[in-house]
């Protein structure tokens, strides 16, 4: 299983407690080329439609950005996975995300949190990963350009994710938390599914030693009463 299968596999769990019964209408934010939690979703019943400029062929898939894509106006709940760092106007996008949800809908999202990334954290990844494998993820790919950089990592971090447009969570966080009443907001961990040698509990386990950082951050909020 690649990585990105295993995020889904990993994540899916923690994303699904959250939403109501089926057959709710649950809207994906960049749901991405493998489609995110769509099929998953609507295996368990839901009716589900996953906005990504990426996504694949389907009728339940929108082959565009989140917020110029023709979705219904009365969606129960809204997930949105490692996307929300991508987009280019968080608030833009989050007040579409209200404005399709219906006035008890909930927002559940998964993010990570770049700016906490420090060096121990990324060495902790790097030093477990398979050098070998085809599969080859995000971190195979920031392991060998920060070494061509030649730069100290926090450096190289902050210069690769400025360069791509990337939100930290704190924005994310601040932006969500304006348009929705937080019911959850944690961290956990990030890395275990690029590291087919670590699972959860190992990287649990290290940030609970205080060896490396929490880069998950996991939100649920509801939206807030109008004024």
């Amino acid at each position: 299983m690649d990585p990105k299968h295993r995020w889904l596999t990993a994540i899916w769990p923690r994303v699904r407690p959250w939403l109501p019964p089926p057959p709710a209408t649950v809207l994906e934010l960049g749901c991405g080329s493998l489609g995110g939690f769509v099929p998953a979703l609507r295996a368990d019943g839901y009716e589900a439609i996953g906005a990504d400029p990426h996504a694949p062929d389907g009728p339940e898939y929108r082959r565009v950005e989140f917020e110029r894509a023709e979705l219904p106006s009365d969606a129960d709940a809204v997930v949105a996975s490692l996307s929300l760092h991508h987009v280019a106007d968080p608030g833009e996008v989050l007040d579409r995300v209200a404005g399709v949800l219906r006035p008890e809908g909930r927002v559940v999202v998964v993010e990570w949190d770049w700016e906490s990334f420090d060096e121990p954290t990324a060495r902790w990844g790097f030093d477990r990963l398979d050098h070998a494998t085809e599969d080859r993820g995000w971190l195979h790919g920031a392991h060998e350009r920060w070494v061509a950089s030649g730069q100290p990592w926090e450096r190289y971090l902050r210069d690769w994710a400025t360069g791509h447009g990337l939100h930290g969570a704190g924005t994310l966080l601040a932006a969500l938390d304006q348009r929705f009443e937080p019911e959850v907001s944690e961290r956990g961990a990030y890395l275990f599914p690029e590291l087919p040698g670590a699972t959860e509990d190992d990287e649990r386990r290290a940030i609970e030693a205080g060896l490396i950082r929490a880069v998950r951050v996991d939100y649920v909020g509801r939206l807030r009463a109008a004024r």
